[in-house]
């Protein structure tokens, strides 16, 4: 792509409104759209309206919104700041919009891209922090859409949050030495103690934290989050997990975390890769555990990213141990486990009412111990078991359960990369497990899910088991 198609047609800015006439013209739907959109504003919104339509009348009214019920003439908009040429009628809209531009007024006429000064935005208000969405008219939907998504990652306080921060600029400055400091400051105020309280609405909390925050010049406590990254889609980490990644100094984060993840991260924060993954250990757990304390330490914010749920297999339990021990304050933001992205996307009941009751997670190394783990007799009566890590110990889970008692023929489902769009899927019977250890072609997590309930499953999505070993034997009598 060039750079000439990269750059943009407008100049996104902002225009002061706070009580000034901002005129909107029109009886309708397109006019009401724009009043609802300056509603976000202190602006004097002045309705042109012969005519409104009864729901825009209402809406009117509601709002003490003033209403001129007159024909347009040229003299009306004398004295405005804006202008929205929203009648309905091409031509009319034109010659508000001439009228506008021989005041010099900047306007705007609906749906024609050439009569506009300037584009309205999608936008998000967080008082007095706003974001705008333009598409230079290109694709409103598209806009709305953006505005939908930066809504939900945006925290409802962060209007009262700038709003606190406005009252501690002039200390900053007189307290907090220019630069580094000053900039360290500011990220501890916006995402550290101090946010955490305004979010809690606890108002004398956030005043207490800045005013700690203030006498430190900008040094702060570290903390650190131990987050589950969920299975892998992007689109299944929650909004927390995005607010906090963005908030990190530092992310330490296993190899089977995404690295489309990651980098939700803030571009500037420290990525410490701990590998974390079967064979392949970059990092020792007392290691890792060690890190996160230093980093602590030094008074960063640190995102220990992990796939899944940090408090399923995910070695939390050390790490939280570890960082109470050294007095370095954490919390937890869970994930979406493997087990529920892999049923999702088989449309696999996990439990199913007169058949299975009971959910079991486990690793396939339970079952290679000499003794039988005490869950075996819940799989006999019916319960679903999520086998996390089971492909190389495939053929011990099938041997051990069908030992305890579980049918041959019981059904399976078995999930590479749930969630993500490489995924594959795969459905047999208990007594075909075995098959999976001598699969080369699987190289990513395997989940294998097995139980009554399974059954319910939908198998149109999936392949059989059995398919892999008839083309094995059929190339190997080709061969012969």
């Amino acid at each position: 792509m060039s750079k000439d198609t990269e750059r943009l047609s407008v100049f996104p800015a902002f225009f002061r409104v706070s009580g000034r006439s901002v005129l909107v013209f029109g009886n309708g739907d397109e006019a009401f759209a724009k009043v609802r959109l300056l509603g976000n504003t202190d602006a004097r919104i002045v309705a042109y309206a012969p005519a409104p339509e009864e729901d825009y009348a209402a809406y009117l009214a509601a709002q003490g919104i003033e209403i001129v019920r007159a024909e347009f003439s040229p003299a009306q908009v004398r004295g405005a700041a804006l202008v929205f040429a929203a009648t309905g009628n091409a031509a009319r809209d034109r010659e508000i919009v001439t009228a506008a531009r021989a005041e010099k007024i900047p306007a705007n006429a609906v749906d024609q891209p050439e009569f506009c000064d300037f584009y309205t935005p999608a936008i998000v208000n967080r008082a007095p922090v706003a974001v705008a969405i333009g598409t230079e008219g290109a694709g409103p939907v598209l806009a709305q859409m953006i505005r939908a998504r930066i809504d939900q990652m945006l925290s409802p306080s962060l209007g009262r949050l700038a709003r606190l921060a406005s009252e501690y600029r002039d200390a900053a400055e007189r307290l907090v030495p220019r630069g580094v400091s000053r900039r360290i400051f500011w990220r501890r105020f916006f995402s550290g103690d101090v946010a955490d309280a305004v979010d809690a609405n606890d108002a004398a909390a956030a005043r207490r934290s800045a005013n700690a925050l203030l006498s430190t010049t900008g040094r702060a406590e570290g903390h650190v989050w131990l987050v589950g990254a969920g299975p892998g889609a992007e689109d299944l980490l929650t909004l927390r997990a995005q607010r906090v990644l963005m908030e990190a100094d530092a992310i330490v984060y296993d190899a089977l975390v995404p690295q489309a993840i990651v980098d939700m991260g803030r571009r500037d924060a420290e990525r410490l890769p701990v590998g974390k993954r079967k064979n392949c250990h970059s990092k020792s757990q007392d290691e890792i555990n060690r890190m996160l304390v230093e980093l602590g330490r030094q008074g960063k914010r640190v995102v220990r990213l992990k796939s899944g749920d940090p408090l399923v297999y995910g070695r939390a339990g050390e790490e939280m141990a570890a960082l109470r021990e050294a007095g370095i304050s954490y919390e937890i933001v869970p994930g979406i486990t493997s087990a529920f992205a892999a049923a999702a996307d088989f449309d696999l009941p996990l439990t199913l009412r007169g058949v299975a009751s009971s959910l079991i997670f486990t690793t396939g190394h339970d079952l290679t111990g000499d003794v039988l783990p005490d869950w075996a007799s819940l799989a006999v009566s019916g319960a679903t078991i999520a086998v996390y890590m089971g492909r190389t110990v495939a053929a011990s889970v099938s041997e051990r359960l069908m030992g305890a008692g579980l049918a041959a023929d019981t059904t399976v489902a078995v999930i590479e990369n749930a969630s993500r769009a490489d995924r594959r899927l795969f459905h047999g019977v208990l007594k075909e497990l075995p098959d999976l250890e001598a699969r080369d072609d699987l190289a990513g997590p395997v989940m294998v899910i097995i139980g009554e309930a399974v059954a319910g499953a939908n198998f149109e999505k999936s392949e059989p088991l059995s398919a892999r070993r008839t083309a094995v034997r059929q190339e190997m009598e080709q061969t012969r």
